[in-house]
């Protein structure tokens, strides 16, 4: 514990003197610094999706730097310290843990995030999807809303049913699709994709981790198309698609 203080005190002592000597470093304002907080999430991202322990340890580094960024300028303009936040999220996490630092019995996880929304509720949220950013992306953001309406009932009771609401968006999709309205189209293709995300949760799958998955996937099975095709002096402008569709298949059978 010691160790981590003497480090975390060192990087908020570095922020200082980058922040009085580095012209850089003096320009950034929290706007400018926004887009780079959120790549620097994503490849935070990107490491956790690979395992990369490494890669994670850096990002994370990284992360950390934003933090204490934003806490700095914060200070220079009287709107908070690094300390109040600091002193923030062990408050909140306290308060949200009574079966850990009060009487509340839990008997498991699920337990836990419904008290968890109960208690945000009570410290004035107004509706238990208050805290999903607008922000997020359509994929993550549609897993969070379905989590959180989850927590209070709303919810089916059975994998079966959450498949036959799939099955009813596809027939719902293959009708609009059929009466060629573009705009009523992308309505039930969207809640096709809502019901998937939906099942993927009973499935115990995580949907952007195995779309995720999937993108490294294709990626990487395109590059080796590419290859192969140069490699016989190919490329892929000049082939025809069964014939690409064939070093495909052989590609996906080298995976077995």
């Amino acid at each position: 514990m010691e160790q981590s203080s003497h480090a975390f005190d060192r990087l908020v002592q570095i922020m200082d003197e980058l922040r009085e000597q580095c012209p850089w470093d003096r320009k950034q304002t929290i706007h400018s610094l926004r887009q780079l907080s959120i790549e620097e999430l994503y490849e935070l991202v990107d490491a956790i999706t690979d395992e990369d322990w490494k890669g994670m340890q850096e990002e994370l580094g990284d992360l950390l730097l934003h933090i204490v960024f934003y806490a700095k300028i914060a200070k220079e303009q009287n709107r908070f310290t690094l300390e109040d936040v600091l002193q923030g999220i062990c408050e909140k996490l306290i308060a949200r843990h009574p079966h850990i630092y009060g009487d509340v019995s839990v008997q498991d996880e699920q337990e836990v995030k419904r008290n968890w929304e109960k208690l945000k509720l009570k410290e004035g949220k107004t509706s238990v999807l208050a805290g999903v950013p607008q922000a997020l992306p359509a994929l993550v953001k549609a897993i969070r809303l379905q989590e959180k309406s989850a927590q209070v009932g709303f919810e089916w009771e059975k994998t079966d049913q959450v498949w036959d609401k799939v099955e009813e968006e596809i027939r719902e999709l293959q009708e609009e699709i059929a009466a060629g309205d573009k705009d009523k189209i992308a309505g039930e293709f969207g809640d096709l994709l809502f019901s998937l995300v939906n099942y993927s949760r009973f499935l115990g799958i995580d949907a952007e981790d195995a779309l995720e998955r999937t993108n490294k996937k294709f990626i990487n099975r395109f590059k080796q198309l590419e290859e192969m095709a140069g490699q016989h002096g190919r490329n892929l402008q000049g082939m025809t698609l069964s014939e690409m569709d064939a070093v495909w298949n052989k590609i996906k059978a080298g995976e077995r």
